[in-house]
């Protein structure tokens, strides 16, 4: 089991690096820049601004010092935010994605493993034909329609439920959220269904 897990983290590391090298060349060479707005800098503002955040170097030059960095834990400065660096906003955004991810996760085990469960103890029945309506929905609708679907139901018609925002982790705003991915990991999760069967 180890050396499966270990081939697994080596084999992710040529992977890792192609997806490096393709995002950073298409962010180059897409036209524009990150300071592009529709009010023109002037040309000395904005040949400071380049200099200062290596823009002018070479392309290659570029694509080597954005390897040093990233191999320092680095990830640069951000562009659209003044004054913070790409850590800064991670750092900040991280545990409201690892709470919500894990109370999703969590929540999904629970559901599927149950509903999984009773559907392959009540074979060819209602609670059956239930759990697999349900999974396979899961199946055909991604969690980027669901999502939006959602929002519009429970926090645009009905007002029940906040649309955006986060207000410390309170449960309100965590449901949403966290609901959205369910169908997929729902549908994982009632994979126990053939299984029991066998």
């Amino acid at each position: 089991m180890l050396k499966f897990i270990l081939r697994r983290c080596l084999e992710a590391i040529p992977t890792l690096f192609i997806l490096i090298t393709i995002s950073f060349f298409m962010m180059r060479l897409a036209p524009g820049s990150p300071f592009t707005s529709e009010r023109a800098l002037p040309p000395e503002v904005m040949a400071n601004i380049e200099a200062k955040y290596h823009l002018n170097d070479p392309i290659l030059v570029q694509y080597g010092n954005y390897l040093k960095q990233l191999a320092h834990g680095d990830f640069g400065p951000s562009f659209k935010y003044k004054d913070y660096s790409v850590n800064d906003l991670v750092a900040v955004s991280f545990p409201v994605s690892a709470k919500l991810g894990a109370a999703a996760f969590l929540l999904a085990v629970i559901l599927g493993v149950t509903a999984g469960v009773t559907a392959a103890l009540k074979q060819n029945t209602r609670w059956d034909f239930a759990v697999m309506g349900v999974a396979m929905t899961g199946v055909v609708i991604p969690s980027f329609v669901v999502a939006p679907l959602l929002v519009m139901i429970f926090a645009i018609t009905l007002h029940w439920l906040p649309g955006g925002g986060w207000n410390g982790g309170a449960l309100k705003f965590m449901i949403l959220p966290m609901v959205a991915p369910l169908s997929g990991l729902y549908r994982q999760h009632c994979a126990y269904h053939p299984w029991f069967n066998d």
